[in-house]
């Protein structure tokens, strides 16, 4: 399994190549623009113009892309991954995207002979470039096992979650909980503010106990900082809620914190701040 191919070399890609590079593994990638990824090409990264040349002599084929629609695209177009990956050959989407779309590659893919997992990962920017993403996979447990090199030279918190499509499933359940907590840390930071408080004693008093979490920890400095650049960006994380409401109609759920805090991220996402890091929540509160 020396020798992979990704495609989807953007803010979580790059790091993410240059890990598997540093590690010793050949890796060929394909992107649209070759001048948005000299980095990578300059740090032992072998570059390709078609995903069918990046992929049909690799043993293994990551993706990490943007939304269910280029996964889809990269995947089933003609030339695209299905087509072009070799027999037995192992392939690993690694993007959040739609439960029901992982489950499609899977039979498509197990159809053609290949391996395939889903691989949806957490731990934003700051983790892929420090290889310490969470990694919740889906698949054949074999097919996981026999990718555990690659998803060490990622992430340090890999598991093994069940059939195809249930890392995809993890992964949504996880924003979900991401999405109530950063509600609730804003929240009780404008709570705190409009009360007097000084914000950085504020912080030292709940920061060890019940409210303490890593959204407090990691979002509540940049607030305080007005650091609104992302580590994870708000237009992403409106597509992940957006695949997690999706996916809870169908079980009947009722998912109202979740659905109250999506609304509020839409409203700053049609202010032009869909790029900014999820922290600028705040600023729905007027903070």
């Amino acid at each position: 399994m020396k020798k992979i191919a990704f495609i989807g070399v953007g803010r979580m890609g790059k790091p993410m190549v240059k890990n598997l590079v540093k590690l010793g593994f050949e890796v060929h990638i394909y992107a649209r623009s070759i001048m948005k990824v000299y980095d990578v090409i300059a740090n032992g990264a072998r570059y390709h113009s078609s995903i069918n040349d990046c992929v049909k002599d690799c043993s293994v084929t990551i993706t990490m892309l943007g939304i269910p629609k280029d996964v889809e695209e990269v995947y089933f177009a003609t030339g695209g991954v299905l087509d072009s990956a070799q027999k037995d050959s192992y392939i690993i989407d690694m993007t959040t995207t739609s439960p029901t779309l992982a489950k499609m590659i899977y039979d498509k893919g197990t159809e053609k002979g290949l391996h395939v997992l889903d691989a949806p990962v957490t731990g934003g920017i700051l983790g892929a470039k420090n290889a310490k993403l969470s990694i919740m996979v889906g698949g054949n447990e074999d097919d996981f096992k026999a990718c555990l090199p690659l998803f060490r030279a990622m992430g340090t918190n890999i598991n093994y979650m069940g059939d195809a499509g249930m890392g995809q499933h993890t992964k949504l359940a996880n924003q979900i909980i991401v999405a109530g907590t950063i509600a609730g840390v804003c929240e009780g930071m404008a709570y705190a503010k409009s009360k007097g408080i000084d914000m950085s004693k504020f912080l030292r008093a709940v920061s060890t106990g019940g409210a303490s979490s890593r959204q407090l920890d990691t979002a509540a400095p940049k607030i305080l900082d007005r650091d609104f650049t992302p580590g994870f960006s708000i237009k992403h994380f409106l597509k992940d809620m957006l695949l997690a409401v999706e996916e809870s109609k169908k079980e009947n759920l009722n998912l109202d914190v979740l659905l109250t805090t999506m609304t509020n991220y839409k409203k700053l996402d049609e202010d032009g701040k869909g790029e900014n890091g999820i922290q600028t929540l705040i600023k729905y509160y007027g903070g």
